[in-house]
């Protein structure tokens, strides 16, 4: 585990640096300016304006309304600056700066650490052995009663529509934190789902080229396709525990009423979950069924082959019989033996052709 110290300087030890002011607050996020997406105080859902983080930190810490804060990419030192105004724990502050590819709920005095891994399709004209479908990413949500804070690491999955769309909703977004982490998951599954209505067209365009006349020489792309859904699979999988536990288990910071919310997002997820593992089965099942189809091609190769070498034994033989230099032959020097051999030989092929195509060998 890495120095929590060493990350985030001061956290730990015994002198506290001060909360920066507003002033010096909007200085490092001048030098930063990506880190800071975009943030907010609402009060009764609606957003307050003309006034700085600090101090809109400081009311809603009084009991007025909530702040949402949204970084992505942020570093330890941007980071550092919000540790003691949202009062985070340091291993999650840690998670948050080095990235966790696996989904979690953990609980931290009142405060919940959510980490949900986020999945984005990659348009592709074709499937290809080198194709890339799909991409990963993070949101990591720090949510307490009086504060909500998303790191997104990577491009998959921004939030700045949600913020929109629920800015525009005052009396939803009144319900505070835990409405907004609801929200937030439930946007990340409506794109696993997203993501599942276009592997599903890409499953049907690989079977149909792997069991078409032709379709021999795809394996490579099944390979790769199973490849992409595994990586799809360890991103979606590992949330369905978070989910549960926000649909059934009560958390200080998760009104009752917000519960039912997590459990319509769970059931999508299971939806999700579902298709993925029926996805991973007929892709097993049409890589199997691929190489038998490869298999049995060879054979018939090879059956093909043996048939062509069997007919052209026939000349063959005899064309080495009677190529031999011995004086005492039978028939060597009989006046149409030479027509007589070359009847035989085409007899004698023709006779193994039709045997062999009769077989189906041919």
């Amino acid at each position: 585990m890495a120095d929590t110290r060493r990350l985030i300087p001061g956290l730990l030890g015994p002198a506290r640096t001060p909360i920066p002011s507003r002033r010096q607050t909007a200085r490092q996020w001048q030098t930063t300016p990506d880190s800071m997406v975009a943030w907010g105080w609402y009060v009764d859902g609606v957003k307050q304006q003309g006034i700085g983080l600090d101090a809109a930190t400081e009311h809603a810490k009084d009991g007025e309304g909530f702040v949402w804060l949204g970084l992505k990419d942020p570093t330890d030192e941007d980071m550092a600056s919000f540790v003691r105004s949202f009062d985070l724990h340091p291993l999650a502050i840690e998670d948050a700066v080095e990235g966790h590819t696996r989904s979690k709920l953990e609980q931290f005095d009142d405060t919940l650490f959510c980490v949900i891994s986020t999945v984005a399709y990659v348009d592709h004209e074709a499937v290809t052995a080198t194709s890339e479908i799909v991409s990963t990413g993070q949101i990591m949500a720090f949510v307490g009663e009086n504060f909500i804070l998303t790191v997104r690491r990577g491009e998959n999955t921004p939030l700045r529509t949600l913020r929109h769309s629920l800015e525009a909703e005052p009396e939803d977004l009144a319900i505070g934190p835990a409405y907004v982490l609801y929200k937030v998951l439930d946007r990340v599954v409506d794109t696993y789902l997203q993501v599942v209505a276009a592997f599903d067209d890409d499953i049907d365009e690989v079977e149909e080229d792997i069991f078409s006349v032709h379709g021999t020489t795809g394996i490579d792309r099944v390979y790769n396709l199973k490849r992409e859904l595994i990586e799809f699979k360890r991103a979606v999988v590992p949330l369905s525990l978070p989910l549960q536990a926000l649909a059934t288990r009560s958390y200080p910071v998760v009104p009752d009423e917000v519960r039912a919310y997590f459990r319509e997002v769970a059931d999508h997820h299971t939806d999700a979950r579902e298709s993925i593992l029926s996805f991973d089965e007929v892709l097993s099942t049409i890589l199997q069924a691929g190489l038998a189809r490869v298999s049995v091609a060879d054979n018939q190769d090879m059956r093909r082959l043996s048939a062509i070498v069997a007919i052209l034994a026939v000349p063959t033989t005899l064309g080495a019989v009677y190529g031999m230099n011995f004086d005492n032959m039978p028939e060597l020097h009989y006046r149409y033996g030479y027509y007589v051999v070359l009847v035989a030989m085409v007899v004698g092929m023709i006779a193994a052709y039709a045997y062999f195509r009769r077989r189906r060998w041919l």
